[in-house]
């Protein structure tokens, strides 16, 4: 059979020419070819798809089911028609509506509706679903049922299908020192950790917690001719006030209470190498005191003792508070403060930068599943895009303790947005509902999360232990829209 498809001029291309820009594509009338007129021939295109196709009344009973559908979940069409859709109901509170839920809604929702879960197989294995429903209306806008498609999220055959969100890096360096980065502001971080790195002044970094200070500290000293000597860490706030003196400068037996031995302080430790000291902005004016003196006489004198000791350090301060406003406040000695900041390097927070995120899921996946013997590979679009919305107020810190955390859940090839924390899917998927509730409404819709919670998702105990019938918790449920437990179909 010739292809049915033709240029629009209706003519064949003559070698050596190209068609015009406006010229569009059509197809040729055949009616044997026309699915909208050929029933026969829908039924074949919809069971031949690779993804599930599933059609449900006003009421979220089933109505149809593809043989992908069944392909996918192991269930037969006559195993699941006419019962209640439960295809793409996520575990509860994972932020995602139930199909029954966007049939519930007095205004459904307008286009196509993401869904995702994790959803048992009839043989058993659990799967990552990704699905996608649209509300059905008639033209006076009543509910007439929905239709949808879901997919194998894990399976190769998506491998073609995801959004390349994951760009080449761009002309330059994108991992440096532990570091990971291919943003402006990260290039700008590497340039001037070269140059520190070339120099022997001493440093201070600024910048929100979890940004990665100490791995800059360590940079700038595995750069310099001090890399095969100590690097010593030292955080400030870790240590109590009363201690923190001997532990920067040590003690002689016997110089407090306690104090049964001599001790080494980290100045003398660190000796031709590099300190570091985290959250020196934490540090006491008395203290101040005492470390400009090292630094500006080269010599430690351990709590207790008479004489003094020469070092030889090379120092690196940081700090995730504004020491301007703590020198202006007078608990920053200004002399201290012009010491440590001969040479600053501002690190971006992870909300700037925004751009790195897909580079560094790469980069902790590799890291971390060895650690954790999973094969994974990857990430779903879903849950990137989740990671990239999300403001990350604990910065690349606590990214990385993110993906950590879906290593315990990811049961594929891919982590998927039901792996994620969940405090990460509140805030990239609201509840639809939400906004709209009263507050005894939304009490009301608690109340019933963490009855099912507490009772593991099983309808019938979670009334009784709310005192109302199961009929009437199912209602509250839909006009609340609770999310369901996970369950299979049926």
């Amino acid at each position: 059979m010739s292809s049915p498809w033709r240029r629009h001029s209706g003519e064949a291309q003559p070698a050596g020419t190209t068609w015009p820009d406006d010229c569009t594509w059509r197809i040729v009338a055949n009616p044997e070819l026309d699915f909208r007129k050929n029933p026969q021939i829908l039924s074949s295109i919809v069971d031949a798809m690779v993804d599930g196709l599933f059609t449900c009344d006003a009421d979220g009973n089933l109505v149809s089911w593809s043989d992908g559908a069944a392909r996918i979940t192991g269930y037969a069409a006559d195993e699941v028609v006419g019962n209640p859709c439960r295809v793409l109901e996520g575990p509860n509170g994972k932020g995602f509506s139930t199909v029954h839920d966007l049939l519930a809604q007095d205004e459904p929702p307008e286009g196509v509706c993401l869904q995702e879960c994790k959803f048992r197989t009839k043989d058993g294995r659990e799967l990552d679903l990704l699905g996608k429903v649209r509300v059905l209306t008639d033209e006076a806008g009543r509910v007439r049922g929905a239709v949808g498609t879901f997919t194998h999220q894990t399976s190769s055959m998506l491998a073609n299908e995801r959004i390349a969100l994951r760009t080449e890096p761009p002309q330059g360096q994108h991992a440096f020192g532990g570091l990971v980065g291919r943003s402006a502001p990260m290039q700008e971080v590497f340039q001037r950790v070269r140059l520190a790195g070339q120099s022997g002044v001493t440093v201070l970094l600024t910048g929100e917690s979890g940004t990665g200070k100490e791995l800059v500290a360590r940079a700038i000293h595995d750069l310099n001719g001090r890399r095969d000597r100590p690097f010593v860490a030292v955080n400030c706030s870790a240590v109590p006030e009363t201690l923190l003196e001997s532990e920067l400068f040590g003690h002689v037996k016997g110089a407090f209470t306690g104090a049964d031995r001599d001790k080494t302080g980290v100045f003398q430790a660190a000796h031709g190498g590099t300190l570091f000291l985290d959250e020196i902005g934490d540090v006491s004016p008395l203290l101040q005191v005492k470390l400009l003196r090292v630094l500006q006489e080269r010599e430690v004198r351990r709590v207790g003792d008479t004489q003094a000791t020469k070092v030889d350090v090379r120092l690196v301060t940081a700090t995730n508070r504004g020491l301007e406003s703590l020198r202006a406040a007078g608990t920053l000695r200004e002399d201290f403060y012009y010491r440590i900041r001969v040479y600053e390097i501002a690190l971006p927070p992870l909300r700037d930068r925004r751009e790195d995120v897909p580079l560094l899921v790469e980069h902790f996946i590799a890291e971390l599943g060895p650690t954790h013997k999973k094969n994974v590979s990857g990430i779903t679009d879903e849950a990137l895009r989740c990671l990239l919305d999300y403001p990350w107020p604990g910065n690349v810190r606590e990214l990385r303790n993110a993906i950590e955390c879906a290593f315990v859940t990811v049961t594929g090839d891919q982590i998927t947005l039901l792996d994620l924390p969940p405090e990460l899917r509140r805030i990239a998927v609201p509840h639809p509902l939400q906004s709209r509730l009263t507050p005894a409404q939304e009490a009301e819709r608690q109340r019933i999360q963490l009855a099912l919670e507490q009772e593991r998702g099983n309808k019938t105990a979670a009334a009784k232990r709310l005192g109302i019938s199961r009929v009437a918790l199912w209602k509250k449920m839909r006009r609340l829209q609770v999310a369901g437990p996970a369950s299979s179909v049926g």
